[in-house]
């Protein structure tokens, strides 16, 4: 029996890769994933803003995760994929490296985010998720999106 209690609260995450770092966040933000288009760039934005993509009449902002995470000059080939999102009634595309593939965490599997003092927001992480030998990163997608960015998102948008 608490067996089944503990699978209810496991959660599945999308695993995705940004430079050598494998990464995890909700599927259920998730709407879905396609490959990296060109994008139509907006003056003044951030450089982690790449542009927007009209999505099935959709104006959609992509934001390129690895400028976002100071990961190094990003390339652009067949792995990249976005990760089109919807996150507090906004579809925004997210650039990664690549995805792998959908995991199931149970609780036992997630471990506390470490402190990292000031020099990492670690707001945005949910903790970390230890599978044998793979550790993700769990991103707390909604609260990264919803800071700034996605205020400014909206401004581009409009």
């Amino acid at each position: 029996m608490q067996e089944n209690h503990q699978f209810e609260n496991a959660i599945e995450v999308l695993a995705f890769t940004l430079g050598q770092e494998e990464y995890g966040l909700s599927i259920l933000k998730v709407q879905e994933i396609r490959g990296y288009d060109s994008v139509t760039r907006i003056a003044n934005a951030p450089d982690f803003i790449k542009g927007v993509v009209n999505l099935r009449g959709i104006i959609v902002p992509i934001i390129d995760m690895r400028i976002k995470f100071n990961l190094g000059v990003p390339t652009y080939d067949q792995f990249t994929v976005v990760i089109i999102l919807n996150i507090a009634d906004r579809v925004v595309g997210m650039v990664v490296d690549s995805v792998s593939d959908v995991i199931t965490l149970k609780p036992e599997e997630i471990k506390p985010a470490p402190e990292m003092g000031i020099a990492l927001n670690t707001d945005y992480l949910i903790g970390i998720g230890a599978i044998d030998e793979r550790m993700l990163i769990l991103v707390d997608i909604e609260r990264l999106m919803s800071s700034t960015e996605l205020g400014l998102i909206e401004k581009l948008a409009a």
